[in-house]
């Protein structure tokens, strides 16, 4: 009997820690996207992405109070002709938003934005991504009016008035419920690969299966 609970809470533990790595993963998505993160960098203007939510059935579907969040290298900011304007259109009627306010980061593990939750961007992995050591500056504004992110894809075009364009593009938004933006898309912290839910359950399902195994061999 012993052994059976100790069996049941080694699965439960294992089940447990995939299942994090399953809800801390990032169901939004933008295209097109660059191969280097898989995650858009404006090297031109203006570029029109589309977002939506990839896994839908699993995860962050709908995704309620969508945010734009726009990271540019230094050379890129000192360059700036003009403001950064993102446009929609919702319901046939077209939409713009304009971002005037830039923060500075350089600290390596600042998050940015301070204020996200779950799998979080940091000032060294936002480098990464524009392949720059420069200090970076971001914006984050709420955008797409009143619809929320779902499986379908809606498209927003950005204008990046810089004589030197490099730009990356998120998106975030709050899953049902959730009080902090704990849904937001790629990249993950450096090194950190989240596996498919079917992965998971197969790697769970397997050290059960290895468990037990070990369990019984203990008992005989």
């Amino acid at each position: 009997m012993r052994k059976a609970v100790v069996t049941l809470g080694l699965a439960a533990l294992a089940f447990a820690m995939f299942a994090s790595l399953a809800f801390a993963t990032t169901t939004i998505s933008i295209y097109p996207f660059s191969s280097y993160w898989g995650q858009p960098v404006m090297l031109s203007s203006p570029a029109t992405f589309y977002v939506n939510i990839t896994n839908s059935q699993v995860y962050g579907n709908p995704t309620l109070d969508p945010h734009v969040l726009l990271v540019m290298t230094e050379t890129c900011y000192n360059n700036l002709t003009g403001n950064v304007v993102v446009n929609w259109t919702e319901n046939g009627t077209p939409n713009s938003t304009t971002i005037t306010t830039w923060k500075m980061e350089t600290f390596p593990s600042a998050i940015v934005p301070p204020y996200s939750s779950g799998e979080f961007y940091t000032v060294i992995t936002l480098q990464e991504q524009l392949m720059t050591r420069e200090p970076i500056y971001w914006a984050f504004q709420d955008f797409l009016g009143s619809m929320n992110i779902t499986g379908t894809k809606i498209p927003f075009t950005i204008t990046l008035p810089s004589t030197n364009p490099r730009m990356s593009v998120y998106v975030l938004g709050k899953t049902v419920c959730s009080l902090t933006f704990d849904n937001k898309s790629p990249p993950n912290q450096p090194g950190l690969v989240v596996p498919e839910s079917a992965t998971i359950m197969a790697t769970v399902m397997s050290l059960v299966a290895l468990i037990s195994c070990a369990a019984t061999r203990r008992k005989r």
